[in-house]
C-alpha cells in the first residue's frame, strides 16, 4: 500500500511502463539533422533512458526486428546526437545479447545518418531475478516486487553500453551482488515505529543495486576512459518505510564510492576485488539516477554529495525544449525550485511532480568539458514531435543527455 508521501510522486513513473505504446512518429519526424561533431580530440559521452522495456522476455527483440515506431524514434534520436559512448538504460537484456546486436544493426543501417557501434557491453542485472523471499511484504514470495530488483523477468529494465571505441571487457568490474548491509551507514528501511521493515535474515541477503553498478574501461582517442554506470531505483512505489527512497540514496552512494574511493576495503566487487577505481583513473559517471537536486521525492543527501565533489564536475546540460515544456505544461512544474532548462524527464504534471532532472553525465575534474546538452528540441525544431505525441512520448519519457570531453 503506497503512503501519501510517495503516492504524490509515483504516477510520474508510470510512463516508464507504457512508453513502448507511444504514438507512431511520422517518417519526416525521424529525419533529424545531426548535432555538430565534437571538436578535434574530444569524445561525446551520453546517457539515455530509452524506455525500451517490455512486458515479457523476447518482446523487445521482436519489436526491434519489426520496426516498432517507438524503437524507430529512439534510434532517430541516437543518430542525431551520435555519441561515441552511450549508456542505455531500460533496455531489456537477453543473455545472448540479440536485442542489443539487433538495435546496433538498426543504428548502422544506411539511410538516415547511420552510426556504427562495433563495441557493445551488457551483463546480468538484478531486475526480475527471483529472491524467493517476500521482499515487499505482500504475503507472497513471488512477483516483480520480490525480485532482487523490481521486474517481471530477468533482464527487464536492463543496462547496456554502445561504443565506437574498444571496450576492455576483461577488465570490467561489476557490483551486481553487492549487499546493501555491506555499505557503511546503510539506510536500512524502518517502519514509523522504528522496527525494521525486513527481518535480519532478509536484510543481510538484500542486494543494493536494483540493476547493477559497472566500471567499464574504454580505449578512446582521448585516452583510457572508465565509464561508471548505474540506474538506481525510483524513490517511490513503497510505503512509510521508504525502502525505495533509501535504496535510491544508497545506490547513489555506491556509485560515488566506486569512482572516488580506491582504498575502500568494504567496496568488494563481484569478482572479490576490493576498492573503487585506482587513484587518477579518468572516469565519467553516467546514469539515470532517479533523483533531482531540488525537486521530487528523492532523499537528496547522496546526490548532493556527488554533485559537489571536486573530483568530478557537473556540466549542468540544458535545453530550450525543457524550459518550453515546463512553461507550457504548468501545474507541478510551476511549484519547482530547480531550473526547468535542466530537466531531463517529462513526467506527470498533475498532481506532480512535473518534469525533473534525473539523468546525468559527470566527467572527472581532469577532463575539459567542451560542450554539453540535453536532446529536447523546442516546439517547431527538428525532432520535437518525438518528445511527445498526445499524452504519451513517441520515444521515451526521458531525454538523452550528452557531454563532450577531452584531456587538456
Amino acid at each position: 500500500m503506497l503512503s501519501a508521501r510517495p503516492l504524490l510522486f509515483a504516477l510520474c513513473f508510470l510512463a516508464t511502463l507504457t512508453a513502448g505504446v507511444g504514438i507512431a512518429p511520422r517518417a519526416q519526424d525521424l529525419k533529424i539533422p545531426p548535432l555538430p561533431a565534437p571538436v578535434e580530440g574530444a569524445i561525446r559521452v551520453a546517457q539515455f533512458n530509452a524506455a525500451l522495456n517490455r512486458p515479457g522476455a523476447g518482446v523487445l527483440l521482436a519489436d526491434i526486428r519489426k520496426g516498432h515506431p517507438q524503437v524507430s524514434a529512439v534510434a532517430a534520436i541516437i543518430r542525431a546526437v551520435r555519441p561515441d559512448i552511450l549508456l542505455l538504460n531500460e533496455f531489456d537484456r537477453d543473455a545472448e545479447g540479440r536485442a542489443l546486436d539487433s538495435f546496433a544493426a538498426l543504428l548502422a543501417e544506411a539511410g538516415a545518418a547511420p552510426v556504427d557501434y562495433p563495441h557493445r557491453f551488457h551483463a546480468p542485472v538484478n531486475t526480475g531475478v527471483p529472491s524467493h523471499r517476500d521482499l515487499d511484504r505482500d504475503g507472497r514470495a513471488t512477483g516483480p516486487g520480490d525480485a532482487w530488483g523490481w521486474g517481471a523477468f530477468p533482464g527487464q529494465y536492463g543496462m547496456a553500453v554502445l561504443s565506437r571505441h574498444p571496450i576492455r571487457t576483461d577488465a570490467v568490474r561489476s557490483w551486481q551482488r553487492f549487499l546493501w548491509s555491506a555499505l557503511p551507514g546503510a539506510l536500512r528501511p524502518v517502519m514509523p515505529d522504528g522496527t525494521p521493515f525486513h527481518d535480519d535474515e532478509t536484510w543481510n541477503l538484500l542486494r543494493l543495486s536494483s540493476k547493477s553498478h559497472w566500471a567499464i574501461p574504454i580505449d578512446t582517442p582521448a585516452g583510457l576512459v572508465t565509464l561508471v554506470a548505474a540506474h538506481p531505483t525510483p524513490p517511490v512505489f513503497d510505503g512509510p518505510e521508504n525502502r525505495n527512497g533509501r535504496r535510491n540514496h544508497d545506490e547513489i552512494r555506491l556509485l560515488h564510492a566506486i569512482a572516488t574511493e580506491p582504498g575502500a576495503d568494504w567496496l568488494v566487487d563481484d569478482a572479490g576485488l576490493a576498492g573503487g577505481l585506482a587513484e587518477g583513473t579518468p572516469f565519467v559517471i553516467a546514469g539515470d539516477l532517479n533523483a533531482d537536486p531540488a525537486d521530487g521525492a528523492a532523499e537528496r543527501d547522496a546526490l548532493m554529495a556527488l554533485l559537489s565533489d571536486d573530483r568530478l564536475q557537473d556540466p549542468e546540460p540544458s535545453s530550450e525544449g525543457a524550459f518550453a515544456a515546463a512553461r507550457a505544461q504548468g501545474a507541478g512544474n510551476g511549484r519547482q525550485k530547480g531550473p526547468a532548462a535542466q530537466d531531463t524527464a517529462d513526467w506527470r504534471d498533475t498532481p506532480g511532480p512535473g518534469n525533473l532532472r534525473v539523468d546525468y553525465v559527470l566527467p572527472a575534474s581532469r577532463f575539459e568539458v567542451m560542450a554539453s546538452g540535453v536532446f529536447w528540441p523546442a516546439p517547431g525544431e527538428p525532432g520535437a514531435p518525438l518528445m511527445r505525441a498526445g499524452k504519451r512520448p513517441a520515444s521515451s519519457d526521458h531525454r538523452l543527455v550528452w557531454v563532450d570531453i577531452r584531456l587538456p
